[in-house]
């Protein structure tokens, strides 16, 4: 029997304070509202464990289970959920405020293929020295490359300039 309160806060066995609770689940004979001490010795004579599943209900509800198996299964589901979460990735595409057609087609190729494979493009223009004046001349340039993406992504912020750079972030549209 284990009688230390985990992680999830979940009591167990003697640290149920209430004095009648609801069993519920397989373990049990008939689901209903018990005496904690008759609850207890069901719990005992299974050799496993009552854990108090909600707490706020009235009375109380709990199960009877393997505690230690019980943490194995919610370590292994977290660990699941974790490993099945989307992982992004950012590509960046760099161009110049004077940036010519030849090179803005080609680096548009490159993000239509990033964006067809499930990557977000971050999409900036560098300002050197004083190219800084042709700060609308990059926002157009973010623009139209954000319009000529339009079927396979959409832009998820405005170009805004950061210090010398004028960043927009593209998202892949999602597929149905």
């Amino acid at each position: 029997m284990n009688n230390k309160k985990d992680d999830d806060g979940l009591r167990i066995n003697e640290e149920i304070t209430a004095s009648r609770v609801r069993l519920v689940g397989e373990n049990i004979p008939e689901q209903g509202v018990y005496p904690i001490s008759e609850a207890m010795k069901m719990a005992d004579a299974q050799g496993l464990d009552l854990v108090e599943i909600s707490a706020k209900a009235d009375p109380p509800v709990c199960k009877i289970i393997d505690y230690q198996k019980y943490l194995y299964q919610q370590k292994k589901k977290a660990k699941e959920m974790k490993a099945n979460a989307a992982k992004i990735v950012i590509k960046e595409i760099r161009f110049g405020p004077n940036t010519d057609e030849h090179d803005f087609q080609f680096k548009l190729k490159h993000a239509q293929e990033f964006l067809q494979e499930g990557s977000k493009v971050k999409a900036s223009v560098f300002f050197k020295g004083r190219s800084i004046i042709y700060a609308d001349q990059g926002e157009k340039l973010l623009l139209r490359f954000a319009v000529e993406l339009e079927e396979f992504g959409r832009a998820e912020q405005m170009p805004k300039l950061e210090g010398k750079r004028m960043i927009m972030m593209i998202a892949p549209i999602k597929k149905k």
